[in-house]
């Protein structure tokens, strides 16, 4: 989904996690010679490593752990609270079919992942699912999504694209591809570094959301940059930092994240739905739940 152009700030050098260190550059005469990488930039690969690779010490911290947003119902009720404000609907699957370019830069954006034409991951969904399936209705389309990865460009899928789109996600083998996609890019991610990082389901939700939000990518601008400038205020809740300060700030600074890319945008997802669940303490994330999205109210029983 939304990737770059969504945080201002400078970079800043941190340790991201429990199992990560300070990263110092050096000027020894020893060291070798080669491109300059920052410890910022360096963090927020291994905290994307981290969040996406199997490793055996987190294996058994997440094996001790509960299921937390991954348990089916508590992940069937996250898919809804951000359908409110991706889709001003409960009913997620609604976005099997939903293809529309937002104004935003990102091309369209499309599918139960908000995947988008500019920022790769709809060019991933689309060679992935033809790899399985090369006879789908957007398989033809494959040069042109290459040719405007990275831009905001429709140049070769109008006026066909969003047909082909809406008709292939009729099938059941699309629905599936798009639930493996997002789950393997936004959702599986998010929910792993949220339980490494000390976080219940409430953050785990908050960080799948901002995840779908601002986009996995190791970059200032992405979803790694923002949860590293968060360790430059708060402590992490599994180094014994307290849950809601960390994820108080986390929204502060999200919230920021989102004006200084769009002035105008509304926030609601934050002020009108995770600020007050944490502010009334629901960490678990239970039911009966209610918010409001772009002042329309919801409600789970």
């Amino acid at each position: 989904m939304r990737r770059t152009g969504v945080l201002m700030f400078a970079a800043v050098p941190v340790a991201i996690t429990a199992g990560a260190f300070f990263l110092m550059p050096t000027d020894s005469a020893e060291s070798p010679a080669g491109p300059s990488v920052s410890a910022a930039q360096q963090a927020r690969e291994e905290a994307k490593e981290r969040a996406e690779t199997e490793r055996a010490e987190d294996e058994k911290t997440l094996a001790s752990l509960p299921p937390g947003l991954a348990d089916p119902a508590k992940k069937d009720l996250a898919l809804k609270i951000t359908a409110t404000a991706e889709l001003s609907s409960l009913d997620w699957r609604l976005g099997y079919a939903s293809i529309k370019d937002n104004g935003n830069g990102c091309g369209y954006t499309a599918g139960t992942g908000g995947f988008c034409t500019g920022t790769h991951d709809l060019l991933a969904l689309v060679e992935r699912y033809t790899k399985a399936h090369p006879d789908n209705g957007l398989a033809r389309y494959l040069p042109a999504l290459r040719e405007v990865d990275g831009t905001d460009s429709h140049e070769g899928l109008d006026p066909g694209f969003t047909t082909a789109w809406k008709a292939e996600a009729e099938k059941p083998a699309f629905r599936k591809a798009q639930d493996k996609e997002r789950d393997r890019v936004y959702f599986n991610p998010a929910v792993r570094l949220a339980k490494l990082d000390g976080l219940g389901t409430l953050g785990q939700f908050v960080y799948y959301d901002a995840m779908v939000f601002h986009g996995p990518d190791p970059s200032p601008n992405g979803f790694y940059g923002l949860r590293e400038r968060v360790l430059n205020e708060a402590k992490l809740p599994s180094r014994g930092g307290s849950e809601k300060a960390y994820l108080d700030i986390f929204l502060d600074l999200r919230k920021k994240a989102m004006k200084a890319k769009q002035p105008n945008v509304d926030t609601s997802r934050i002020d009108t739905a995770q600020r007050p669940w944490l502010y009334n303490g629901n960490l678990d994330l239970s039911t009966p739940l209610s918010w409001r999205m772009y002042g329309e109210p919801y409600h789970l029983p």
